[in-house]
């Protein structure tokens, strides 16, 4: 943090801490809800409430007892497989399709750049709701609705232009000598991308994998939509808890979830340092 010259004006001083101020209130405002929920998923009851054990820091008020639930009942176990299974597929999908598309409209001479990365894109701008049912009618006439490669295509989908983005702002500064250097050593196109371009946009794409895998990971309108019973979901599952029975299991996969989400983030903060 950049400390306040010793001349600084009482203008200044006070526009510092209220900046200081209002950012620590967002920070709060943004992250207290969801760190409420890491302590009452040890709750040792069946709802949700801060008990008076719990608040005396009691130790027969806290429990894993839901965490046990969550590792081995069998509808748990079943949507946390259906998501191991999908989201790791649609994450090569997306990855593959998505960086080749960045690369391909980061060369200055393809027609039309601005209005086919605006399409590919689209389905981050378009609410989830319109793409769910775009889906749903596309998937039918194909055949794939109800399927699990249909689920995984519509999970690829929303997770592209993640990956087109940050490949895109990894190739900015991407020294384009390096690969008419290559060509002219001999190398065909394939070569040089595997060999030349890729170990330097590593970080890009490895980050935009990570944001498709957790929206993969993450996302149950479309596959209310798309999917069927045997694709059920862990995020299907949780709002299925939420609409019938309130059980403090959801609290405890929550809490599974945010820690995984903060393991990715760190790990893309390393890659962005390192890029």
């Amino acid at each position: 943090m950049m400390a306040l010259p010793a001349y600084a004006s009482t203008g200044q001083r006070l526009w510092h801490w209220s900046f200081r101020a209002i950012c620590v209130a967002i920070f709060f405002f943004l992250i207290m809800p969801i760190l409420v929920i890491v302590p009452l998923s040890f709750n040792a009851e069946n709802f949700f409430t801060f008990t008076p054990q719990m608040l005396s820091l009691d130790p027969a008020g806290f429990s894993t007892r839901h965490y046990q639930d969550f590792f081995t009942n069998p509808d748990w176990q079943a949507a946390l497989w259906n998501s191991v299974r999908i989201a790791p597929v649609a994450t090569v999908i997306a990855v593959s399709l998505g960086t080749l598309a960045a690369v391909g409209l980061s060369q200055s001479h393809v027609p039309g750049r601005g209005v086919i990365m605006a399409v590919l894109i689209s389905p981050m701008i378009v609410p989830t709701i319109i793409s769910a049912a775009g889906m749903y009618f596309f998937y039918s006439r194909l055949g794939l609705q109800g399927t699990y490669w249909g689920v995984v295509l519509a999970h690829a989908v929303l997770g592209i232009p993640f990956v087109i983005i940050t490949v895109t702002a990894t190739l900015v500064g991407f020294d384009r000598s390096l690969t008419r250097a290559s060509a002219s050593l001999g190398a065909d196109p394939v070569r040089t991308f595997f060999k030349v371009q890729m170990p330097l946009i590593l970080p890009g794409v490895i980050s935009g994998a990570l944001f498709a895998f957790i929206t993969s990971f993450d996302e149950v309108v479309v596959v209310l939509f798309v999917g069927s019973a045997s694709q059920k979901t862990l995020p299907w599952q949780m709002f299925i808890g939420l609409r019938e029975q309130i059980s403090p299991t959801i609290l405890a996969v929550a809490t599974v979830l945010i820690a995984i989400s903060v393991l990715l983030l760190v790990t893309l903060e390393l890659l962005r340092r390192r890029s």
